[in-house]
């Protein structure tokens, strides 16, 4: 099947997994590579923030993803540290945010880097929140927010990002019609904040901004989708059902710019 032009951005992330008919990388084979790339005592800590992000109950493969990508494009090992720290903390943050408005199920994983890696480009928790609490029941918000997520780097308002997305999910657009909202690429340089209003600003300024070591959209400027995002096979998504409590809550990651590449 042809991937989408958002996941085949996305398999920029894993730089230095196998072919795209070969087996998904393990998490053995992605700390082995790891250590290969980083600096011993860099090593040592990346690994463990993912352990204590696995113990946590977090996805690692981003993490690693994010630290493999960074130190293929040759960011300094500092910054590849901190870019794994804050994804990390992201995702925590998106969790809760997943938890004030979405009762009935726990987010994936794949719905959590989503997440986080909205939230780095400044979109905030109340937002997930409101999107998690309004989507149709059972529907996976992993392709919704990624293409938030990519509206927003292009420079469009969070606010506005979210609602358009949002009209698309209650009229039950598939992963497909969603991701043909998202704009191809970016017209931001590498570095410089998002247009997007003083929020957008302020996140391109912390660590993990566009443009720093942190993932979609930087270095170069393109959003995209993760590999593993689960799509819906470009099927309408069910009605959503009664009964999906919840209200909105809060927590954005912010980021801090970098060179060629991260947060």
């Amino acid at each position: 099947m042809r991937l989408s032009h958002l996941r085949r951005l996305a398999l920029g992330v894993l730089v230095v997994s196998a072919p795209l008919g070969a087996q998904r990388p393990t998490n053995a084979d992605l700390t082995a590579r790891l250590q290969e790339v980083l600096p011993a005592a860099t090593f040592e800590r990346v690994s463990a923030t993912i352990a204590a992000a696995r113990a946590d109950g977090l996805p690692t493969q981003p993490l690693e993803n994010r630290a493999l990508k960074f130190a293929a494009r040759g960011v300094p090992a500092e910054q590849i540290e901190r870019a794994v720290v804050q994804h990390a903390e992201r995702m925590q943050q998106a969790r809760t945010a997943f938890g004030a408005g979405r009762t009935e199920t726990r987010p994936s994983g794949d719905e959590l880097d989503a997440a986080a890696e909205a939230m780095r480009l400044g979109v905030d928790g109340a937002a997930v929140s409101a999107l998690a609490k309004s989507a149709p029941s059972g529907r996976s918000l992993a392709v919704p927010l990624f293409v938030v997520g990519s509206l927003v780097e292009r420079g469009l308002p969070s606010d506005q990002a979210l609602a358009r997305v949002r009209d698309r999910l209650q009229a039950r657009a598939s992963d497909a019609e969603l991701e043909a909202m998202a704009p191809r690429g970016s017209n931001r340089p590498e570095g410089a904040p998002p247009r997007g209003g003083a929020r957008g600003e302020r996140a391109a300024r912390g660590p993990g901004g566009p443009g720093g070591p942190g993932g979609v959209g930087a270095p170069g400027g393109q959003g995209g989708m993760r590999p593993g995002v689960p799509a819906n096979g470009g099927q309408r998504s069910a009605p959503r059902g009664p009964g999906s409590p919840g209200s909105p809550g809060s927590g954005a990651g912010q980021g801090r710019p970098g060179r060629a590449g991260p947060p």
